[in-house]
C-alpha cells in the first residue's frame, strides 16, 4: 500500500474523515451535525502537527507526506465541507455559486502558498522556519463560521450573514497580513474557545431546534 500510516498521520486522516462525513450530513440537511464535524476536524487539526513532531526518527517523505495531506485535508474541511454548510442553510440559489467559488478558491490558493513557504523551509532554501502565516490560516474558519451559526436562531434570513462571512473570509485568506502561529496558551485558547462553541451549538439545537 502506498501512503504511511504510522501514528503521526493519524489525526489528519480523522480529520479529513470527520470533514466527509459533515459534508455527508449538510448535503442531507443537517447542518448542525455538519457544523459538529467542522469544530471537530478544527480541533484534530490544531494538534496533527504537534503529534506528528514527536517521532524523532521521521524520514524526509514522512515529513514532506504531513505537510501535503494536511493542506489536502485543509482543502475539504475547511473549504469544501463550510460551503456545504452554506448551502445546507439556504444558500441553494445559483447566484450563491460565486461565492461558495471565492470561498474555495481562496483557501486553496492560499493552502498552496503556504506549502510553497513549508517545503522552502523543509528543503532548506528559507533558513529560518517562519513564526507567523501569511493570510489568516484556513482552519479558523471552522471557530468563525461555527460561532456565526450559533446565532442561526436568532436571526432572520441568516443565511445571507453566512454568506458575507464567506466572503469576507475567502478575502482575508489571501491578503498579505501577518497572523502569529498558535503556541501552547494559544491552542489552549482554541481548544477551550471550540469546546464552548459546541456546547453552546448543542444548547441552541436542543432549545430551539427540536
Amino acid at each position: 500500500m502506498i501512503g504511511y500510516y504510522n501514528y503521526t498521520v493519524i489525526l489528519t486522516y480523522l480529520g479529513l474523515a470527520s470533514g466527509a462525513t459533515g459534508i455527508f450530513f449538510a448535503l442531507k440537511g443537517n447542518p448542525f451535525i455538519a457544523i459538529i464535524c467542522l469544530l471537530t476536524a478544527g480541533l484534530l487539526d490544531l494538534f496533527d502537527g504537534k503529534v506528528a513532531r514527536t517521532k524523532k526518527d521521521r524520514t524526509n517523505d514522512e515529513k514532506s507526506y504531513g505537510i501535503n495531506i494536511d493542506s489536502l485535508s485543509d482543502v475539504i474541511c475547511f473549504g469544501v465541507l463550510p460551503a456545504c454548510i452554506g448551502y445546507s442553510l439556504g444558500m441553494d440559489a445559483y447566484y450563491f455559486i460565486p461565492i461558495f467559488v471565492m470561498f474555495i478558491l481562496g483557501g486553496f490558493i492560499r493552502l498552496a502558498y503556504f506549502n510553497v513557504i513549508e517545503l522552502n523551509v523543509f528543503y532548506g532554501v528559507q533558513e529560518e522556519k517562519q513564526t507567523f502565516y501569511y493570510g489568516m490560516p484556513i482552519t479558523m474558519s471552522s471557530l468563525i463560521l461555527s460561532g456565526l451559526c450559533v446565532l442561526r436562531p436568532f436571526v432572520s434570513y441568516f443565511y445571507i450573514y453566512y454568506a458575507v462571512a464567506l466572503g469576507v473570509l475567502a478575502f482575508l485568506f489571501v491578503i498579505k497580513i501577518k497572523v502569529p502561529k498558535p503556541h501552547k496558551v494559544s491552542i489552549i485558547i482554541l481548544s477551550i474557545v471550540g469546546a464552548l462553541i459546541t456546547v453552546a451549538s448543542i444548547v441552541v439545537n436542543i432549545i430551539y431546534m427540536i
